[in-house]
């Protein structure tokens, strides 16, 4: 449970708040949180759950179990990542979603987050795709972590294994598309 992590807004939708009150919750010392290198804070589950202990606050048993599958969304273009998030926030599939704007968060994520899953945009990792793929599913303390590259058919779409990457979306993203891809990536389909 201490290796989950939540958003602000993963607590705001929550606790039925808006995110400023989160903030101001983390500001103010009353929910601990630590700060992604890009400036967002992260809060473990488990001390959400102290926090909603101690508040007297509802606690959802099911929101702490851990059959969530973990994604990592590693892409410079805000809008695409809020767009991937947003579409696996509202499948029907447990998701847990958190985004990354530079490799080296996209690094840091990794360690921490332990997510099952990356959706590599292909621009943040420029002409060394297969090298940061390489070094994710080697860094990686999941040891069958899947990535699915955002790219643009001239970048390869044809060949994700030529990259390092388990399988490939090129824009424009449907939502079914990318629902889809991601449940048979993580559930061992192609």
């Amino acid at each position: 449970m201490e290796d989950d992590l939540l958003t602000t807004g993963d607590v705001a939708r929550y606790c039925q708040v808006s995110p400023v009150t989160v903030f101001r919750w983390v500001k103010n010392g009353k929910l601990k949180a630590y700060t992604t290198p890009g400036g967002h804070y992260r809060i473990r589950k488990g001390d959400f759950h102290d926090f909603l202990e101690e508040s007297g606050m509802p606690i959802l048993e099911d929101f702490f179990e851990s059959n969530t599958r973990r994604v990592l969304i590693a892409s410079k273009e805000t809008e695409t990542a809020n767009f991937i998030a947003k579409s696996l926030r509202e499948s029907q599939r447990p998701y847990e979603v958190i985004t990354a704007t530079d490799t080296i968060e996209a690094g840091l994520q990794l360690a921490l987050f332990k997510p099952e899953l990356v959706i590599l945009d292909a621009a943040l990792a420029g002409t060394k795709i297969a090298h940061v793929c390489q070094i994710m599913k080697s860094k990686s303390p999941v040891p069958s972590l899947k990535i699915l590259l955002i790219s643009e058919p001239s970048q390869g779409q044809a060949m994700p294994a030529e990259h390092g990457a388990d399988d490939c979306l090129c824009p424009p993203i449907s939502t079914l598309d990318l629902q889809n891809k991601v449940h048979h990536l993580l559930n061992g389909h192609k």
